[in-house]
């Protein structure tokens, strides 16, 4: 029996199928869907409000002392839209859903899920956390079972629920780690999985899992580094001395005698305050971006123990001019995708539109006689932010 012609709707939602299965990254993060922009069509450059959660101090004895509700928020702006374009024959499109899906849909669908990864992905060089393994002269070495449970422990201390924590690898990391993790696991079901897919599995409170989006960072060559210009300071720009070298975005830096604290205690964490640099610093530079923001004292949001001291020193995590394979352990609620709907044009052969489990992709078909081919575009309108950074701690690896 031949086959009937495929519909848009059934082709729309098998496009969507795949996308939401085809990238290991987008289907561990929050995803997100604006009805709203449904009404009317989708409205580029719109920017949605996401409420942070709300942060308060402790006291001590029977007095009373009423606190201001102090509600943070951030915006994400929905306002990139990604496509694949194909056509194809009518003939084509008399395949069964099977053969349309494996030879035009899931290639297309595939890169396209790979590009808005790749796109959002981009975002982990604003993750201000990182544990690595370095050797007696401060060389990146490949991470082992300690640099994972380090941080595990390192997202502990930013208040990260324990449950659903993911890592997310570059495939060479991964067939790195499960070779040298190998040994540790049990029971030996865990490990025959393992064995027989290459892939790491759940362990160390972790689900893993590898993409080939994870970035490649270059750390800059900052060379002799700068000191605090000035004690006391607050905020999310610190005064230098004049920079030697150049920074990059997504370099990690400390302050001396500046410590992380507990974000639900607010004690001390005994442990030097990490800060990502929030974009590039030019040689002979006198400030510095970071997140997050310096916050002393007993107040809401704080984030270390007190300000730097003048002509406190600075540090960077990672040697200077270092390339490294940037992995990290994050919560879901790290980062944030938000899809809305694009408008169904009129006039064209057909057009769909679908929306499940956080995101709304648009199908249109457009006929050119001329070549009795089917243009069809497949589009996606969303925006990304990184919500809470702080969810997410950077596990750097050799090249």
């Amino acid at each position: 029996m031949s086959n009937s012609l495929l519909t848009i709707s059934q082709i729309t939602r098998e496009a969507l199928r795949l996308f939401k299965n085809s990238n290991a990254f987008l289907q561990n993060i929050d995803r997100q869907y604006d009805s709203e922009f449904g009404k009317a069509g989708a409205k580029i450059g719109s920017q949605l409000r996401i409420r942070l959660p709300n942060d308060f101090t402790v006291r001590t004895g029977a007095t009373a002392s009423p606190q201001d509700t102090n509600e943070q928020s951030t915006t994400v702006t929905v306002g990139t839209q990604k496509g694949v374009d194909v056509q194809f024959s009518s003939a084509e499109r008399a395949l069964s859903l099977d053969d349309y899906s494996r030879r035009i849909l899931a290639p297309a669908v595939n890169n396209l899920a790979g590009a808005i990864a790749s796109d959002i992905i981009a975002g982990s060089e604003g993750i201000p956390n990182v544990t690595g393994k370095f050797d007696g002269t401060g060389a990146l070495q490949t991470p082992d079972a300690s640099t994972w449970l380090a941080a595990g422990a390192q997202l502990d201390m930013m208040s990260a629920p324990r449950a659903n924590r993911k890592i997310i690898l570059d495939p060479l990391t991964q067939a790195r780690t499960v070779s040298s993790l190998a040994g540790l696991f049990n029971p030996a079901a865990a490990l025959s999985k393992q064995y027989a897919s290459g892939t790491m599995m759940n362990a160390l409170g972790f689900d893993w899992m590898a993409d080939q989006t994870v970035i490649k960072h270059t750390t800059g060559a900052y060379g002799t580094l700068a000191t605090v210009s000035g004690g006391s300071q607050t905020g999310s720009t610190i005064t230098t001395s004049a920079l030697n070298g150049p920074l990059k975005k997504g370099d990690v830096i400390s302050f001396a005698g500046v410590n992380s604290v507990n974000r639900v205690t607010k004690a001390d964490n005994g442990v030097l305050a990490q800060f990502t640099v929030t974009a590039d610093v030019a040689a002979s530079a006198t400030s510095i971006p970071i997140y997050p923001a310096l916050t002393p004292g007993s107040v809401p949001f704080v984030t270390v123990t007190a300000s730097p001291a003048n002509s406190a020193a600075i540090t960077v995590v990672t040697k200077a001019s270092t390339v490294y394979r940037k992995n990290f352990a994050f919560l879901p609620e790290a980062a944030t995708m938000v899809t809305a709907d694009l408008e169904l044009p009129r006039g064209v052969h057909e057009a769909h539109r679908e929306q499940q489990d956080g995101v709304s992709m648009r199908m249109v078909t457009a006929y050119n006689v001329s070549t009795d081919q089917f243009i069809t575009r497949l589009d996606v309108l969303y925006g990304y932010l990184w919500v809470r950074p702080e969810w997410a701690c950077v596990v750097p690896d050799i090249l």
